[in-house]
This record gives structure tokens, sequence and C-alpha cells, in this order.
């Protein structure tokens, strides 16, 4: 089977999209694929970390303007990559933009967030937890699409899986914390955190500070850590996992990140940092699975030191609030859900 997979990272938008691809990407490959990525050319747009996968990069150019033509230049790719499924992850792209690729490839499935549009496709996957899940996409897809809706069918790497089958039980005693607000943080809310944890003067709680590779404040950020020898700073980790295995507590933000944080058990605070982040945010904070702290900008350095003694002063809250994340995916041993990898792995064998 050959896969090709529309997403676009910037620093705009962050890495989330192209991330959470790869984990498709590496399931299929070791299926027996052959996976090519299709992505906008752009600042913050993850080439170099697909390649380093071993994937190929066809490429979108960056100064397109609309999506009839954005459809017309991945059509051209498609057309010579010669692709039994199509993967889109976009945001801006929708049933008339599938609808154009329907001459290129076999099937198309959709990765979306949002439900705000119509989708073209055979397969769609929303991760995220909200309420009235189950008809959230009616109307919005053709009749017969399957769908795989809510955070038991996140696509989670393999290093997630496991690290989970190894996880040592939290007891909300904090020692290490995980500070990560994703690829690019737009709204710069690692500095907040560090000026947060600066002021409660920690001696004896170690700090992993992971800096995304797309992040525009980076240098600001590591010379802002050299007087915190508690801080230990992470660059573009490969490791992510491993660090939130070994932490007891995480500040972080919305997004894809929160249902890998939730697989391995991980108490959270958490920011809404994008206005898609704030259903999903909403409804794990609801249930017991994070503590909500609000949206970036009303959250402040002041407010955030705050909530963090009150987790680290409330144990009990945290082991509940770890309890929870694990039960949740307790049947979860794969890094791709196996209805979703049966019908793929299918697709893959008949080729």
């Amino acid at each position: 089977m050959i896969c090709a997979i529309r997403a676009d990272a910037s620093i705009a938008i962050g890495s989330g999209h192209v991330m959470r691809c790869l984990t498709l990407a590496e399931f299929l490959r070791d299926k027996g694929a052959e996976v090519y990525f299709i992505c906008r050319i752009t600042p913050g747009d993850c080439r170099e970390i697909i390649l380093a996968k071993g994937f190929q990069v066809f490429p979108v150019s960056a100064d397109l303007p609309t999506p009839v033509e954005d459809a017309m230049e991945t059509a051209a790719h498609l057309s010579r990559i010669g692709a039994d499924w199509l993967v889109v992850d976009h945001y801006g792209l929708d049933g008339n933009w599938e609808q154009q690729q329907r001459a290129f490839v076999g099937r198309i499935m959709v990765i979306d967030d949002l439900a705000d549009r119509a989708h073209d496709c055979d397969l769609l996957l929303d991760q995220n937890m909200i309420a009235g899940m189950a008809n959230r996409y009616a109307g919005l897809v053709p009749e017969g699409c399957r769908l795989f809706l809510g955070p038991s069918y996140v696509l989670l790497r393999k290093e997630f899986v496991a690290a989970r089958s190894n996880l040592q039980r939290r007891y909300g005693t904090v020692r290490r914390m995980l500070v990560f607000y994703g690829g690019s943080d737009p709204t710069n809310e690692t500095e907040k955190a560090l000026e947060a944890i600066r002021s409660l003067k920690f001696t004896d709680i170690v700090v992993d500070l992971v800096i995304g590779g797309a992040n525009p404040h980076a240098a600001s950020i590591n010379s802002g850590i050299t007087d915190m020898p508690q801080v230990v700073a992470h660059t573009q980790v490969n490791n992510m996992a491993a660090l939130m295995a070994s932490s007891d507590l995480a500040l972080g933000a919305g997004g894809t990140t929160t249902w890998e944080r939730c697989f391995l058990g991980l108490p959270t605070l958490l920011t809404i940092i994008a206005d898609n982040q704030a259903s999903p945010a909403e409804a794990v904070a609801a249930a017991g699975m994070a503590r909500l702290l609000g949206t970036s900008a009303s959250v402040s350095h002041l407010s955030l030191a705050d909530a963090i003694l009150s987790a680290i002063n409330r144990p009990d809250e945290l082991e509940s609030m770890s309890k929870r994340c694990l039960n949740y995916f307790y049947e979860r041993n794969s890094s791709v859900a196996a209805e979703i990898g049966a019908i793929l792995s299918e697709e893959c064998h008949a080729a």
C-alpha cells in the first residue's frame, strides 16, 4: 500500500498535526506501507523531523493563497505518488478540497478536531473529548464514513505505549515537574511558567523544561534559566514519553499532548493557548483528568505560582487525577487503536 499524508506545521499553528501524523506513518510503515508527506514550506514546518524519521516530503508552495490552488498542487503530487490512501490533517481544508483528490487516491482518511466543515472521506478520526461527541459529525461526512471519536482512539507514539507498561505508581508527591507548552508556544507560556517557578524558590523539585524546535522565544528562555540550577532544559526531544513517565506534575497546554499526558497518568495544570483547545480542555478537567487554569490571557505568573503551590500541597488530589487518567485508557496497548489499525492493515495486506 502507498499512503500520502497532507499535514502542515508552522510557528503559528504548532507541530501537533505533523507529529500525530508521524505516529500513523510509522505504524503504516511497520505494516509494510510506503508513506509520503505533502507539506507547506514555511518556518517551523517540521520537515527536518519528518526527514529524520525516514519519510520523503513533497512540498506545497508557501505562497499559495487559496485551498483551490493547494488542491491543484497536492493533486499533482498524488498523481505521481499513486496513493491508495490519503490522510488529511488540516484545519484549512474541507470536503471540496478532498473531493478534488478523489481521482488520484483510493480512499481518504481525515483527522479533525473542529467539526466545523463538511468532509468527503471514508474514515474520520477526532481524538478529542467533547460533550455530544457521538453526534458531532452528523451531516458533515458521507453516509458510510467510519467514525472514530474520542481520546480512546488517540494516536500514540510507540514509546508512550512502552512507557505505560513500566509506569511507577504516583502517590501525589511532587519531586519532578515537566514544563512543555507545545512545539511553538506562540503565547510564550514557557517564560511565564519559569517566572512562576522562580518565585516559589524550590530547591527540592527538579524541573524538566522542554523547548519545542519552532519556539521563537528559545534564546530568551535559555538565557533566563542560567540562575535556575533546578531547571534541566531539553530542546526538540525524542524522549518525551520518558520525561512524562518520570514526572509527578506537568504544566502544559491543550492539544494532542493532553492525551499523551493522560495516557501516562501525569497530573497537569492546563492552560488554553488556542481557541480549538477550549472545549476539550473543559471536558478533560470536568472528568477530573487535569486542572484547567484558564486561557493564556487570564493566567498570569502569579496565578500559575498559586496553582503550582496548591497542587503540591494536595497530594491526594494529584493521586486521584493520575488514577482517573490511567483508568480512562486501561485497554490501550498499541500506538494506533485496534479498530483503526485493522482497517488500515487490511489495506496494507491487500496491496
